[in-house]
């Protein structure tokens, strides 16, 4: 299984936080800090799962930083 290395942003809104993996463009939120992390984490596993199914899993592993 590959492992892939991304920026994550969290910031404050005026109700709860926003988190970004500004590779991807992909976001979420939570109230608190952990909460956004952990959706941010399902919804950027869900993203490259899409991408995966849809043969594009290479372009994005060109974007990104890969461990393996």
């Amino acid at each position: 299984m590959k492992t892939f290395d991304y920026t994550v942003v969290i910031w404050k809104e005026k109700e709860g936080y926003v988190s970004k993996c500004t590779e991807l463009g992909v976001a979420s939120c939570g109230e608190t800090i952990a909460e956004a992390s952990e959706n941010l984490k399902e919804a950027v596993a869900l993203y490259l799962e899409n991408a995966e199914a849809l043969g594009l899993l290479e372009d994005v592993e060109n974007n990104a930083h890969v461990w393996q």
